[in-house]
């Protein structure tokens, strides 16, 4: 081998180990996307104004643990600094707040200490806040619109009494006034409001229990104690069942529907509500 083939060979070398950890630093950096951010306040929150931490204090800690040095960083809210973290901050340092105004927080791009601050490192993010996510939000919105078409296509198919038990959950013994129609029409509109309470309650079937329970005791077939003790048979006041002391005189009648003995009292109430 020539000296000049012995000196390219040596030349190349350090040039391919110093290319690896700059590669690494281009990549975090791509991470990281410099925009104007939302962020709003978690279960629909919108109070006219709404303050968090901005600085580590006794009442409110605001500290993030650094994982590769195993240590935990003090966080500040600092106008005039680039970084969050006070061990990286120099000179004297202007304090700002962090006020939600209506349930939200639009913070430009060019406060990229604030963003870094709320998106990577503040411990109230997931809890009081999120940030917003135009892709997360069409995932959800896809997922709640897929749950409705399924509790629309479910209310179609539902019997008119289960339709009514339903209803009854929600606007109680005004349903009793209403045609079938009526029934149908506002099962629709529950099921596309509430797709999830509304499957939740086709699948119940102490709901339908409950339901007859309280139409055999409207229409006198059954017999509530005044003390809400007990439940008699309207016609000669035969006790039909004891109700559990603090509990719902009409979940334990459907509780009791489903006994040996309550079966056959199920039955004669279905018959006389025909």
């Amino acid at each position: 081998m020539s000296k000049n083939e012995t000196q390219n060979t040596v030349v190349k070398e350090p040039i391919k180990v110093k290319s690896q950890p700059v590669k690494e630093v281009l990549v975090k950096k791509d991470n990281w996307e410099i925009k104007d951010r939302r962020y709003y306040l978690k279960n629909n929150q919108e109070p006219l104004t709404y303050t968090i931490p901005s600085k580590h204090t006794k009442k409110h800690a605001l500290l993030y643990f650094d994982s590769k040095t195993g240590k935990q960083r003090e966080l500040r809210y600092a106008t005039n600094q680039d970084s969050p973290f006070v061990d990286e901050q120099k000179g004297e340092a202007t304090m700002g707040h962090i006020i939600f105004k209506d349930g939200a927080l639009i913070v430009p791009k060019a406060k990229q200490n604030l963003q870094k601050l709320l998106s990577l490192y503040h411990p109230l993010k997931n809890r009081s806040y999120d940030e917003f996510d135009a892709v997360e939000e069409a995932i959800d919105d896809l997922s709640v619109l897929n749950m409705q078409v399924d509790a629309l296509n479910m209310a179609r198919q539902v019997d008119i009494d289960i339709a009514e038990a339903i209803l009854r959950v929600e606007i109680g013994s005004s349903v009793n006034n209403m045609s079938s129609k009526e029934i149908k029409r506002d099962l629709l509109i529950f099921a596309r409001s509430n797709p999830m309470l509304f499957m939740d309650l086709v699948k119940d079937e102490n709901v339908h229990l409950r339901n007859v329970a309280i139409r055999a005791a409207e229409l006198g077939i059954i017999k509530l104690a005044q003390d809400q003790r007990s439940f008699s048979w309207g016609s000669n006041n035969r006790k039909l069942m004891n109700i559990p002391f603090d509990e719902n005189p009409y979940s334990a009648m459907a509780a009791f529907f489903k006994t040996d003995e309550g079966v056959e009292v199920f039955r004669s109430i279905e018959k006389k509500l025909k």
